[in-house]
């Protein structure tokens, strides 16, 4: 797992869905003052060629503080998304065995990205799931924003 820290919250990614760590791009707003479905989205970076949509970890899961100081792109099936963190802490092996599901007042959390949470050195952590971060209407108003 990548380990990363996310306002006062420590937050994990599953190693095979990261791609890359890097010090934050620019970041090119999109017109979604329009479409609700594109309000988790900052905007889009120019990463390796292609526009990236980024978004804010913060924001995903309703948390504050912090300074944004690293980009961890995933894997989110074919495509890619850019989360903004604040800090990328270790890449660690943790056993699967350690972590739990979400209680049932967690269900709908942050459009469900949370897959799992669990301890790590006496706090909470928790695991986002890359693949569940933007749901399917998002992705569609995204493609509909991008110009032609």
């Amino acid at each position: 797992m990548l380990v990363t820290r996310v306002g006062g919250m420590t937050c994990a990614f599953p190693i095979q869905h990261v791609v890359e760590t890097m010090r934050p791009l620019p970041i090119e707003p999109i017109g979604r003052s329009a479409d609700e479905a594109l309000a988790l989205i900052d905007g889009v970076a120019m990463i390796r060629g292609a526009a990236v949509p980024v978004v804010d970890a913060r924001k995903l899961l309703g948390v504050t503080g912090g300074q944004a100081t690293r980009f961890v792109v995933v894997r989110a099936g074919e495509r890619r998304i850019a989360l903004v963190v604040d800090a990328v802490l270790d890449v660690v092996r943790i056993d699967p065995g350690a972590l739990s599901g979400l209680p049932p007042l967690m269900g709908g959390a942050s459009r469900g990205s949370i897959s799992a949470i669990g301890a790590r050195d006496a706090g909470l952590l928790v695991v986002l799931d890359a693949a569940r971060v933007l749901p399917d209407d998002t992705w569609r108003a995204l493609e509909r924003s991008e110009p032609r």
